[in-house]
């Protein structure tokens, strides 16, 4: 079996994907890794906020409006409308300061484009490691462990997972960075959210949904648009913890 594993640094964080394959030779993997860099890189100079002359930031500025932007991020606007609408406003990318940022739902939504790009190599076996946003495509399903945030060596929940996404959002990596967007504060729902289903786009939205809401958010997963989702969440107060 041929196997590849990559590193990108991009977004300000380390992109790891692996993939292999009993078909195909060690190089042909390669082409579909280089693909994905260039992917995950030109991701980047779309969507960053940070980059003023990437497209997100042109938005934001004004100096274009949605209609001017290509086919691929007019998908994204949309597809982050439908998650501000199905999550009650939880998660909206168009209250934030600044205008519009699409990041909490980019990172899911760049890691199943990336596995989509093994696929269409051939490649059926992969995972996508997008800053601890994970899309996994696997014959057999894999063990994804989730650890506690104010120590992240204890596992306090797993799941197992051999097609779809993985989306955790939370105070570990970056503090409490995430906003209320009905209130502009730092939200107090929950210390941690971890959602996974079919979609890695969405399942980043709704993590940071609950992040907002904490338990008050369980009744998203209602939605029969929402079929497929489960959640894992710590509350930030009453400090225990609730799955769906």
């Amino acid at each position: 079996m041929s196997q590849i594993f990559r590193e990108v640094e991009t977004w300000g964080t380390v992109i790891f994907f692996e993939g292999s394959s009993e078909s195909l030779t060690e190089s042909q993997l390669a082409l579909a890794a280089d693909e994905i860099g260039a992917f995950l890189r030109h991701v980047d100079e779309v969507f960053s906020t940070y980059r003023p002359e990437s497209t997100i930031s042109q938005l934001r500025e004004g100096k274009l409006s949605i209609d001017d932007c290509t086919e691929e991020v007019r998908g994204v606007w949309n597809a982050t409308a439908f998650a501000r609408d199905i999550s009650a406003g939880l998660f909206d990318p168009w209250c934030v300061e600044g205008g519009y940022d699409p990041s909490g739902y980019v990172k899911g939504w760049a890691a199943d484009r990336a596995a989509d790009i093994f696929a269409a190599h051939g490649i059926s076996e992969c995972v996508i490691n997008a800053g601890g946003d994970l899309t996994v495509r696997s014959s057999q399903p894999k063990k994804i462990a989730i650890a506690n945030p104010d120590n992240r060596d204890e596992v306090v929940h797993s799941l197992l997972l051999s097609h779809g996404a993985v989306a955790t959002s939370g105070v570990t990596e970056r503090g409490s960075h995430i906003r209320d967007p009905h209130t502009g504060l730092i939200a107090i729902g929950a210390k941690s959210a971890t959602v996974w289903g079919p979609d890695g786009g969405i399942a980043d939205a709704l993590a940071t949904a609950l992040i907002v809401s904490g338990k008050d958010g369980a009744g998203i997963f209602g939605h029969p648009q929402l079929e497929g989702y489960h959640c894992f969440v710590i509350d930030r107060n009453e400090e225990y913890s609730w799955s769906l």
